[in-house]
This record gives structure tokens, C-alpha cells and sequence, in this order.
């Protein structure tokens, strides 16, 4: 599995990478044509990956709920997010993954709640929940340097 939360840190570091130099204006920029903006898809990586993994294994997530409600899927932006309040999620979006990893290792992750995708991936596992996440990060990942050319 060490490839696995590999794959998870570097996505992350490239998404960091990719806003690095944006403004708070620009990641809350929704350019003509798209639904969502840069902070969004940046908090809704969090959002899913703390669903997928912690809520459908029957535990705790380990952020706070009002971020699940404003960025999980089928959401919308719906307000702004403060440098502060960036900057926390931001910290949660670099440290989350390296949690995810000792957790897993420490054998937390006793059950799993089946659960289908909206792309049709049926997951079983926690490993299933972790290979499905890189998939969903990276899909996301694009979008960003989509929006960030645009921004």
C-alpha cells in the first residue's frame, strides 16, 4: 500500500504546486463555462477523502462538518473562504494524508460500508477506498490546472 499514500501525497503537492501563486480572488474565480471554482475542488479533495475513507468505514472524520456540508459532491461554491479559513484547510489538506497512513497501518479501518461511485466503481474496502481516492484526486487535480489557465 506505500504506493498508494505515495500517489495521494504527490497529487496533493501538485495541486499545491499548481495555486501556489493565486490569489484568494483567483481560487474563488468560476470562469465562464464551469460550475465550480479552484477552492472548491481543492476542499472537496479533502471532503471526499475523509468520506471514503473515515465516515464509510464507520469513523469519525477527522475535519469539521461544516466543511463536508459546503464541499462534498452535489455541492456548489456557496460563499467565500477567508485567507484564514483557507489556510487551515490547507494545513488539513498537506497533514491529512500522512493520518491516513499511520491510521491505516495502526489497523483502525476494521470495517467498510459497500459503497458505488457516481462512476460506477463499487467499493468494498478500505484499499478499495484508497485506490478509488487517487483516481478521484487526480481527476480533480486536472480540473484545477484547468481552472488555474483560466483564472
Amino acid at each position: 500500500m506505500t504506493t498508494e499514500f505515495d500517489v495521494l501525497k504527490k497529487s496533493r503537492e501538485l495541486v499545491l504546486k499548481t495555486i501556489q501563486n493565486l490569489t484568494l480572488d483567483q481560487l474563488h474565480t468560476i470562469p465562464e463555462g464551469f460550475k465550480n471554482n479552484i477552492i472548491w475542488n481543492f476542499t472537496h479533495l479533502l471532503v471526499t477523502q475523509q468520506l471514503l475513507h473515515y465516515k464509510l468505514s464507520g469513523l469519525q472524520c477527522l475535519i469539521p462538518d461544516d466543511l463536508i456540508d459546503k464541499y462534498r459532491k452535489g455541492t456548489f461554491p456557496s460563499e467565500e473562504m477567508s485567507e484564514e479559513e483557507f489556510e487551515e484547510v490547507k494545513e488539513l489538506f498537506i497533514g491529512l494524508p500522512d493520518t491516513l497512513q499511520e491510521d491505516y497501518e495502526a489497523g483502525i479501518f476494521k470495517l467498510y460500508n459497500e459503497y458505488q461511485t457516481s462512476t460506477g466503481f463499487v467499493l468494498t474496502s478500505i484499499k478499495d477506498a484508497i485506490a478509488f481516492n487517487n483516481l478521484h484526486e487526480g481527476l480533480h487535480l486536472g480540473v484545477i490546472m484547468s481552472l488555474a489557465k483560466l483564472v
